[in-house]
């Protein structure tokens, strides 16, 4: 990495309240050379809220290759450039990744200034059971396609969050419906914002909620998975643990499921775990 090069800082907004953005990223935003923002329209209005004057370019997905041949350019010259999107963190679901890609190929320092996003704004008060989650974008537009997809998700164990058009809403629901069947489903509506919505439900009721009242807005949808019948109590809790380690997953993984499965508490099934350890001859 050449020190003469500028820094490409990666910069979190606000997901709508103007409020949620960090000391740290007003600092960055100040202090950079340029900004390139995916609508500078948008971008405007938080500078303008917060008095920056930092130069504004434009870089969304429409961008010739040519606007990331400049913009690199300008980095190898020592320029700092700040990049940002229409709200949230960058590269979640919106273009910025192409631009991060080559700094990195150029050896230029990329920093992240972390802050808001929806995702997670949206998975914190959905109340996941285990925290586990996996964040899949926009789900296929294509209506088969989209079965397709949502058939791929019958064996996940995670929490699936999407983000949705409220177009296509209504559509997503039915599919999610036909193909996964009933599901508790947390959908998170406007975030931070004036008409915030966000509860959980099952997905026929939020297919009745919205075809009453048409979608509007944006959406953050939280599959929740489908809970798992509960392994008989008469099923020793201890081979099962022994045929999930047997299986590859990790000690501490297999204990928790074996726990989780049995209604055993976990620190007894550890101590019994441990016993038979040390009851296994050498090999």
């Amino acid at each position: 990495m050449v020190d003469a090069f500028g820094v490409l800082y990666v910069v979190a907004t606000p997901i709508g309240n103007l409020e949620d953005i960090t000391l740290r990223a007003l600092r960055v935003l100040r202090e950079v050379d340029l900004i390139a923002a995916e609508d500078t329209r948008i971008t405007r209005k938080l500078l303008s809220h917060y008095d920056i004057h930092t130069p504004l370019t434009s870089l969304h997905e429409y961008s010739p290759p040519a606007r990331l041949d400049q913009l690199a350019q300008q980095l190898r010259a020592g320029k700092s450039i700040a990049l940002v999107t229409d709200a949230g963190t960058p590269t979640l679901s919106d273009p910025g990744g192409a631009f991060i890609r080559r700094a990195r190929e150029e050896g230029i320092r990329v920093v992240c200034v972390p802050g808001a996003s929806a995702i997670t704004a949206a998975v914190s008060i959905a109340g996941l059971a285990d925290g586990r989650f996996v964040f899949d974008g926009f789900p296929p537009r294509r209506a088969n396609e989209r079965r397709a997809y949502l058939q791929s998700l019958k064996s996940e164990r995670r929490a699936v969050v999407w983000f949705e058009a409220p177009h296509r809403l209504c559509s997503l629901l039915k599919e999610v419906l036909e193909v996964l069947g009933e599901r508790d489903l947390f959908i998170a509506r406007e975030l931070t914002k004036q008409f915030e919505e966000a509860r959980l439900a099952r997905v026929s009721e939020w297919l009745a909620h919205f075809e009453q009242t048409p979608p509007r807005g944006e959406f953050t949808v939280v599959l929740l998975p489908e809970p798992e019948e509960p392994a008989s109590r008469t099923e020793d809790p201890l081979q099962l643990l022994q045929q999930l380690v047997a299986q590859g997953m990790v000690e501490k993984e297999a204990l928790k499921e074996a726990a989780r499965r049995s209604g055993v508490p976990r620190r007894e099934l550890y101590d019994r775990w441990v016993r038979w350890k040390k009851e296994q001859p050498c090999r």
